[in-house]
């Protein structure tokens, strides 16, 4: 009886081990199902920024859709120093390789605010975010443009 217990405490520890396992690895590209997305699209364009930079900072956003250029505003809380660049970065170049009409991302942090455009962000890049493919391209690009101190002071004081 003592033997069978301790068998189906090993199974069940074993099944959630290996679900919790899946499931890390699961929303690694779940980044990625979000391409394609739309500003109109409200809950595409909400899940996706759950999966961004310090999403647990974000108290709520705004999608502009009235006229075109097309955009959004993200309100941030408690994110300070050089979180904040790296999230201003992080989050629109994901936002503008993913959401295929968004043209503009206004960040609003606790004493700062910064607007990133699309285009400007496609000039450092040096090229269409859209042609992105995989999670792991956008960040090693991402990577790259952080590294410039200068390029992204220069971006964000456009």
């Amino acid at each position: 009886m003592q033997h069978r217990t301790v068998g189906i405490v090993f199974l069940l520890i074993a099944v959630l081990l290996l679900t919790g396992c899946q499931a890390a690895s699961a929303t690694k590209e779940e980044l990625f199902t979000f391409q394609n997305s739309y500003i109109g699209d409200n809950s595409s364009v909400g899940n996706l920024l759950q999966y961004l930079r310090n999403s647990e900072q974000l108290e709520h956003f705004e999608l502009q859709t009235t006229e075109e250029p097309y955009g959004m505003e993200l309100h941030y809380a408690a994110i300070t120093g050089d979180q904040i660049e790296e999230t201003a970065i992080f989050n629109a170049t994901f936002i503008f390789a993913l959401v295929q009409n968004a043209e503009w991302v206004t960040f609003h942090f606790d004493a700062q605010t910064y607007q990133l455009t699309r285009d400007d962000l496609q000039e450092r890049y040096g090229k269409d975010l859209r042609s992105f493919s995989s999670e792991d391209a956008v960040k090693e690009a991402i990577e790259k443009l952080l590294e410039n101190h200068r390029e992204v002071e220069a971006l964000l004081q456009d």
